[in-house]
């Protein structure tokens, strides 16, 4: 990059936020994305770390004047190479806005960027209140979150990030800031710039700043642990947990040797004996004799559908302890995998999708590990590595495109969670109509007329 760009970048934010040593800017090109298939990045990259909107904006400016592409970067725990500069250009870090505050009145959390998922949850918690949402990863910063619409184990009940952003502070790429919503409930004031901005994976402008939704705290919990032989019993159980009017905090599908790999990861012991399949169902409500008038309802359903067991625990260090276990299943995995998918279908299809699976991984001889949100139709099929019992390198992409083309045949989506980033580009543009493709790159050219921001993410090429 040009010196006389890296020092009015400095006298933007300041001598020792723009980074230029190769050492120092190593851990900033990269993601959670898998090694093998994560997108190459830039040689000629600067790490910028603005502190205030108004610098958020000068950089934009600057940027924009020159044509240099620019990498919003949250707190890198994406899955599919999102944040990584694959041009050479400006990596812009949002870590130093921190600022975070709870409205009890109203209940809302105003949170710039640069807060991370555990300090939105300590500041929340501080207040007596309560955050829905908790989509993994607790070092993701809540921009990265907006900004790809993250999802997890909580969505069955709250939704995803989607349903709690109420407002938020954008910078465009010619710098110019918009302030979208607030702490409003309702707004239907033109078309609805704000839900555009949540999920388009930093393509269309830096997020500054949030206004994120709250709730009271619920008073009680307990986590249920069905035992099933049979997955097609497992799943047919949802909908009809459903269809009684309960709506638990989660509904999680997960298989024996996965739970015991993960529990002797963690030095715990995985405490159901019997069966081979599991839901994990959270309840939880404004009381005990609630929670636990859930629960009994819950087990009555599940008895038609010839559980092994149920097991019902109240006990919060062993209802942590389950969600543990349930929660490192992707770390114990990932040393040896190549791509982990985050497919949807309609929630009744999962077990369907299941099999199509089972399919695919018995043509290609391999093994595809796979666990989710039963409760929303979000399965995570692992692809491995060979050397694991996985896809050979040559059938991964293969692979890959047979497990979308069985979600989309069964009414479903290539990504439910992650995004698209760098690695779904191409597939993107396979499983969407060429229309979807053309308004996408319009509403992308609009926002974003020179193509600095995030290139080669999200938008189909």
């Amino acid at each position: 990059m040009e010196e006389e760009t890296i020092k009015r970048l400095r006298e933007i934010v300041g001598e020792d936020w723009v980074i230029t040593d190769t050492e120092a800017i190593e851990d900033y090109l990269a993601d959670e994305t898998s090694p093998i298939i994560r997108p190459k990045p830039a040689p000629d990259v600067v790490v910028v770390k603005p502190a205030t909107t108004e610098e958020v904006s000068k950089i934009l400016k600057l940027a924009n004047e020159k044509r240099i592409p620019v990498y919003p970067r949250g707190g890198g725990t994406g899955l599919v190479g999102g944040c990584v500069p694959t041009q050479s250009g400006i990596v812009l870090s949002m870590e130093r806005m921190k600022k975070v505050e709870i409205d009890e009145e109203n209940l809302m959390a105003v949170c710039e960027a640069g807060v991370t998922l555990r300090e939105l949850l300590d500041a929340v918690e501080r207040a007596g209140l309560f955050f829905p949402p908790h989509p993994g990863d607790e070092t993701a910063q809540v921009g990265g979150l907006v900004a790809c619409n993250a999802g997890g184990v909580r969505a069955v009940k709250y939704g995803v990030f989607r349903n709690y952003v109420k407002g938020l502070e954008v910078v465009l790429p010619t710098g110019e800031v918009l302030n979208l919503g607030g702490k409003l409930i309702k707004n239907v004031a033109g078309y609805d710039l704000l839900q555009l901005m949540i999920g388009s994976e930093g393509t269309l402008g830096v997020i500054t700043k949030a206004v994120l939704r709250l709730y009271p705290k619920p008073k009680a919990s307990a986590t249920l642990v069905v035992a099933y032989d049979d997955r097609h019993e497992a799943i047919r159980t949802v909908p009809h947990i459903l269809q009684e009017g309960i709506i638990p905090l989660a509904i999680e599908y997960v298989e024996r040797d996965l739970m015991e790999k993960s529990a002797e990861k963690l030095g715990l012991r995985w405490p159901v004996e019997k069966g081979e399949v599991y839901l994990l169902i959270i309840v939880t409500g404004g009381s005990r004799e609630e929670v636990y008038s859930m629960a009994e309802r819950i087990d009555e359903v599940c008895q038609k559908h010839h559980p092994l067991d149920v097991l019902i625990v109240e006990s919060r260090r062993k209802q942590e302890d389950i969600l543990r276990i349930r929660g490192n299943i992707y770390l114990t995995l990932k040393p040896d995998t190549v791509d982990i998918l985050d497919v949807a279908v309609p929630p009744a299809n999962i077990a369907k999708l299941m099999d199509a699976i089972d399919e695919i991984a018995k043509k290609y001889n391999a093994y595809i590990p796979m666990y989710g949100h039963a409760g929303d139709g979000n399965l995570h099929p692992h692809i491995m590595r060979k050397e694991a019992g996985g896809v050979d390198e040559k059938d991964v992409e293969r692979v890959r495109d047979e497990i979308y083309s069985a979600a989309i045949k069964l009414g479903g989506t290539i990504t439910a969670e992650h995004g698209i980033g760098k690695l779904r580009r191409r597939s993107l543009g396979k499983f969407l109509s060429e229309k979807e493709r053309e308004i996408m790159r319009k509403i992308k050219a609009i926002f974003d007329p020179n193509n600095i921001l995030n290139p080669e993410a999200a938008v189909p090429a």
